[in-house]
């Protein structure tokens, strides 16, 4: 059985209770190097067989996946294996090769960002989406930019991307996007190093110019956190009205 567990956004405690039991049975552990903490490899047994895939191809893993596959394996992923994991190649192998599996779902960066920096992405009158995506740059995305940033009343979470965010600024001018426009970048969020950078389309470039590793980019008027509107779900006009049907049932 290979179980692929999400190793969470950095902190070693963000780990699920099912990814740390799972790691605590394993016998063969593969990891994805400098992006997960080496702490999390504590929960091992001793004598469980620990690789590091940052230097291996996909050949690689698949033989390593192979030659291991009768044992207890975790494919141990950062964050949630459904994002920028890589996660799908490496089932499709798995089905072809008849070989089980179970996926351990973990705390993405995005959201690990948004508790980092105190915020909430859905905000009522604000924005109600999300989108989580990357800027393009050597590796191509479908979706332009533009059409990412044409969703104005959107939430952006953008990962892999704090290098283009120059790219990301003079497309949101281009669009229209006011220059107050709120953009934050958490850098190695939940880790014990983490920084939260707070600024607007205009003035962020310059607060992160040094940031070359591991960092999120949100972006979007739901920032500011201020609603537009009240929520149905807490509201008192809202809760009257519900208490008032109820009682006419």
């Amino acid at each position: 059985m290979i179980k692929f567990v999400g190793a969470g956004p950095g902190d070693p405690e963000l780990i699920t209770v099912k990814g740390m039991k799972a790691l605590q049975e394993a016998e063969v552990v593969l990891y994805t190097g400098s992006l997960v903490p080496r702490e999390l490899l504590d929960w091992c047994q001793e004598g469980t067989i620990i690789e590091n895939s940052a230097d291996m191809n996909y050949e690689d893993i698949f033989a390593f996946i192979k030659k291991y596959a009768e044992k207890r394996f975790v494919r141990l992923h950062t964050g949630d294996s459904s994002i920028y994991s890589t996660t799908a190649k490496q089932i499709a192998f798995l089905k072809e090769k008849n070989i089980a599996f179970e996926i351990i779902p973990g705390v993405t960066a995005a959201f690990g960002a948004a508790a980092s920096a105190a915020i909430e992405y859905t905000i009522p009158g604000v924005s109600q989406t999300l989108i989580i995506s990357r800027v393009e740059g050597r590796t191509p995305n479908p979706e332009s930019l533009e059409q990412l940033l044409s969703n104005k009343h959107s939430s952006f979470a953008f990962y892999l991307s704090i290098t283009l965010i120059k790219k990301l600024k003079e497309t949101a001018y281009k669009l229209g996007y006011n220059e107050e426009t709120p953009c934050w970048v958490v850098e190695k969020a939940t880790w014990a190093d983490e920084k939260v950078y707070k600024g607007n389309i205009a003035n962020i470039e310059a607060k992160v110019a040094h940031i070359k590793g591991v960092a999120l980019i949100m972006f979007g008027e739901f920032l500011d956190q201020t609603p537009s509107q009240e929520s149905h779900l807490y509201a008192n006009k809202y809760k009257q009205e519900s208490q008032r049907k109820t009682k006419s049932l």
